[in-house]
């Protein structure tokens, strides 16, 4: 399903750029929702009512605020139809098999689990929609009155699946007057190819390694196969998730919007603080907002800190997914940021080696621990990183993927971003050229090949 959505996007997006270009610029908001609409139903067409549902409770609930000023209740009846609302929509289709398997295992009764089907993009899209309602409900934004436009901002097809998370502060200008220039539009299909090519050249390549790796029995791997497999997927991710960001931010850009950045070149951070301010910036927004500061943020005593910073990891967890090991992932992370502020952090930034090689041992084990949702394998895969088990079979993957490896490291420093900035225009033939062999690479590679995932699309 996920690769055949992104062949249709290709196929797809050509007829729905030209409608729009074409359309007058009263009905610019209406093309794009109906194109996105059908975009999303063609991957979940049974998941279409959901969609339709999300634009109209948060529209009802919003405007319901907005008239209501003056009675506090009815502002916070509104804005709990749409928490309770999105948060259930999610709590049910992304959580309830995962809930029904844990009673089955505290109580040895035998729960049937339902036929659930996570729908695309609803980790991301009832975020966005949530958001919204309790900006309007906070009084930082006026409601929404006209239902297309609103409609247009729920449903954007270029990030409608995997993010970024764009909030309607975001965006609120643009749906109301985008210019569309072709500048502009060359900096938005830059940036598309950049992104496709870094999903499709690096995190595929790179992640075959990895689905090699995770097929083995961990007992007999050795040691360095453990580890080139975990960095395998440490790259994978990275790019995989970032690629796909940057395509959707290229994609708003051609449509007149400026989606706000997702990474940062998170793995050149020191820290573990810092490597969150880089990582899926746009959520690590979301939650620092909408759950850290309301919780009393810093502005309370350092055990409530703590207590609101494991609330939020723990959360954080939970939404990549219904699994333990998310969780795990998530308080791995919040251990690390509470050492941090409490007094690791200043020796960290002293000596910027030793905090660089820190942050890399800790998300490498940290993507360990996300990758592998057995927590036995999770055991035996740790342990094989860290027993020194001797083997050879190590040099043929790094034989096959070692100028794979080497790219996606120089990659994801922003060494490339810096002599691009410095040769400016002098070499602009040859950046035309790099972005050309690109798009042609990851056009054939997605024609030919089998191998697709989209990992975050499953979150």
């Amino acid at each position: 399903m996920v690769f055949s959505s992104i062949l249709f996007l290709f196929r797809f997006f050509p007829v729905a750029m030209l409608l729009y270009y074409l359309a007058p610029r009263r009905y610019k908001n209406l093309v794009l929702l109906l194109e996105s609409l059908v975009f999303y139903s063609w991957g979940e067409v049974r998941y279409f009512p959901i969609m339709i549902a999300s634009i109209l409770v948060d529209y009802i609930a919003s405007n319901g605020i907005q008239r209501h000023r003056q009675s506090q209740a009815a502002c916070r009846g509104f804005l709990l139809l749409s928490v309770v609302f999105n948060l259930g929509m999610l709590g049910f289709f992304k959580y309830t098999n995962f809930l029904l398997a844990n009673l089955s295992g505290l109580t040895g009764l035998s729960f049937p689990t339902l036929g659930l089907t996570l729908p695309l993009g609803i980790s991301f899209y009832t975020f966005q929609t949530m958001s919204y309602t309790i900006d309007v409900y906070r009084g930082k934004v006026r409601a929404e009155n006209n239902i297309i436009d609103f409609g247009a901002f729920v449903v954007l097809f270029p990030q409608l699946i995997a993010g970024p998370i764009v909030r309607y502060t975001d965006v609120s200008r643009e749906l109301k007057s985008r210019s569309i220039t072709p500048a502009e539009i060359q900096e938005g299909v830059d940036i598309f190819i950049r992104g496709l090519g870094r999903k499709v050249l690096i995190a595929n390549n790179i992640g075959a390694l990895w689905t090699e790796v995770s097929a083995m029995n961990f007992d007999v791997i050795s040691t360095p196969l453990a580890w080139l497999g975990i960095v395998a997927y440490t790259f994978q991710i990275y790019f995989d998730f970032s690629g796909y960001s940057q395509m959707a931010i290229g994609l708003g850009r051609m449509l007149g919007f400026r989606f706000p950045q997702n990474f940062d070149d998170p793995y050149i951070a020191k820290s573990a603080t810092e490597f969150w301010r880089r990582w899926h910036m746009t959520l690590g927004s979301w939650f620092r907002e909408y759950l850290y500061i309301p919780l009393g943020g810093n502005r309370c005593s350092f055990p409530r800190q703590v207590f609101n910073l494991f609330v939020v990891w723990a959360a954080t967890g939970l939404w990549h997914g219904a699994s333990w090991n998310f969780v795990l992932w998530g308080l791995y992370f919040f251990v690390f940021l509470v050492l941090e502020k409490a007094f690791l952090r200043p020796y960290l930034e002293k000596t910027r080696v030793l905090g660089h090689l820190y942050l890399l041992l800790l998300v490498v084990v940290s993507w360990a621990i996300f990758a592998i949702t057995d927590f036995a394998a999770l055991g035996r895969f740790l342990t094989a990183m860290f027993s020194l088990r001797p083997g050879t079979e190590w040099l043929y993957y790094l034989r096959n993927y070692g100028v794979t490896l080497l790219l996606a490291a120089f990659l994801s420093t922003p060494l490339l971003s810096r002599w691009e900035a410095r040769l400016g225009q002098r070499l602009r033939w040859a950046r035309y050229l790099a972005l050309g062999v690109t798009l042609i690479a990851s056009i054939a590679y997605l024609e030919d090949a089998t191998y697709n995932p989209f990992l975050y699309f499953r979150f």
